[in-house]
């Protein structure tokens, strides 16, 4: 088993001019849409530009693609989208949460939309059904929120002395809301006494833990969240300088110095993405392009922050483990 690389290709932003004359020659333009920033998502934009690679389009050669980052602001969403809109482009990919969809819902009727969500996008009104999505509105989803009890269970083998462990979740995100309710049931059913903390900005997450160390918690679960996700290299720092065993919700945190993480393969559904906005280029209505449900689920551990923590990694773990980090 082997390192995941992650390579950042995002380069810098193509020229407006260039991409209306790309449009001028018939090749398409592809208005990318994020919420959180450019540095943190470059693995999934790398593999967007994967999946495109894979159906035949590749960047600069017959596919023009337009980033517009919001850094973690949602108003500034509208004017971001306003701008695809108004070039027009050919398809807007609306990342990094649920509300750049919403925002380009919003926004257009007529221009194609393809999102990634964490949830079920018909809660938001994106599309009518996942099988005929009935718009013009389509993309890739997974329901991370519901692999909170099993995160909680992986992290009680790994810690088993463990009595009180931490949810950090950003109290923003409705698409987490059940999930402290399931963990509270998950917890009682293996004796544990779980602390809900929030974190919806950076300073948020400095005071969560402290929180957890004056209480002398013993254990974290970060709930999946995009803004948490930005904000990785903060929380696996902090869980490494406190030395406090943590399990995530996705692999680019252990790929950060994370302990180790549970969860859809968020690198995978962006590489969905793009093979779902080539099938769109090539003709496909979203209307009757059912909405690709990714349901492949990774389990990564980072050893060399296992040492760290003076943690030894039950060898059924490791067994199960898809990615280990040497």
């Amino acid at each position: 088993m082997r390192r995941r690389a992650f390579m950042s290709l995002l380069g810098s932003a193509v020229a407006w001019p260039l991409a209306a004359r790309a449009q001028q020659q018939g090749m398409p333009v592809i208005g990318f849409l994020n919420g959180q920033s450019s540095r943190t998502w470059a693995p999934m934009v790398a593999a967007f530009r994967r999946g495109l690679n894979e159906a035949g389009y590749v960047e600069g050669h017959n596919v023009i693609i337009e980033y517009r980052w919001a850094e973690g602001q949602p108003d500034r969403l509208p004017r971001l989208v306003a701008e695809f809109v108004q070039r027009p482009v050919s398809v807007i990919v609306a990342t990094g949460g649920n509300n750049p969809a919403i925002a380009a819902k919003a926004a257009t009727s007529t221009i194609p939309i393809v999102f990634t969500s964490n949830d079920d996008p018909r809660k938001y009104g994106l599309v009518a059904s996942l099988n005929r999505p009935g718009g013009n509105v389509t993309g890739v989803s997974w329901f991370s929120a519901e692999l909170g009890p099993k995160r909680l269970a992986l992290l009680h083998d790994l810690v088993p002395n463990v009595t009180t462990v931490a949810l950090l979740l950003n109290p923003n995100n409705a698409e987490i809301a059940r999930q402290p309710a399931e963990l509270q049931e998950a917890a009682r059913a293996l004796g544990l006494q779980i602390v809900i903390l929030h974190a919806s900005n950076i300073s948020d997450i400095d005071n969560a833990f402290a929180t957890i160390v004056q209480n002398h918690i013993g254990a974290l679960v970060v709930a999946g969240d995009s803004f948490l996700a930005s904000r990785r290299e903060q929380i696996t720092t902090l869980a490494a300088r406190h030395a406090i065993p943590t399990i995530y919700s996705g692999q680019e945190y252990v790929a950060a110095g994370g302990l180790i993480s549970y969860g859809n393969s968020l690198v995978d559904s962006y590489r969905r993405a793009g093979i779902h906005t080539a099938r769109i280029l090539k003709g496909e209505e979203p209307a009757d392009l059912p909405v690709d449900q990714a349901t492949r689920f990774e389990l990564a551990i980072n050893l060399k922050t296992a040492r760290t923590l003076g943690l030894q990694i039950p060898d059924k773990l490791l067994a199960l483990a898809d990615e280990v980090i040497e």
